[in-house]
């Protein structure tokens, strides 16, 4: 179970990690993205934020395993927000916050049952 643990916890901060980087540094993408789900741009510093706290969180859940899960539950919330903008406005593109939202609810999963 700590395997689990451990890979699924870097595996999710790493690609939230990312994310946030491609919103916080204006990459085409992301803009790309909002303009498509109608979201204005003026979200994507916050919403680039939020992802690093999540990926910075997931981290910190090695040392207070609370955080961590806080850190997992709101990734899951999130990128259920995504999926739901996705939908929203017709997308068909869903494989890219599918694989965000699994990666995270198994996170989640393996962080709580590990640590409760």
């Amino acid at each position: 179970m700590f395997a689990a643990y451990v890979t699924l916890t870097i595996l999710a901060s790493v690609f939230t990690g990312i994310a946030a980087v491609t919103y916080l540094i204006g990459h085409d993408y992301p803009k790309a993205q909002a303009d498509m789900k109608r979201v204005p741009h003026s979200w994507l510093p916050r919403l680039g934020l939020t992802l690093a706290a999540g990926s910075l969180g997931l981290l910190v859940g090695f040392a207070v395993p609370l955080l961590g899960t806080l850190a997992a539950a709101g990734l899951v919330l999130y990128f259920v927000g995504a999926l739901i903008a996705h939908l929203r406005v017709g997308s068909r593109q869903l494989v890219g916050p599918a694989v965000f939202f699994t990666t995270t609810v198994a996170t989640l999963a393996v962080n709580v049952a590990y640590h409760w």
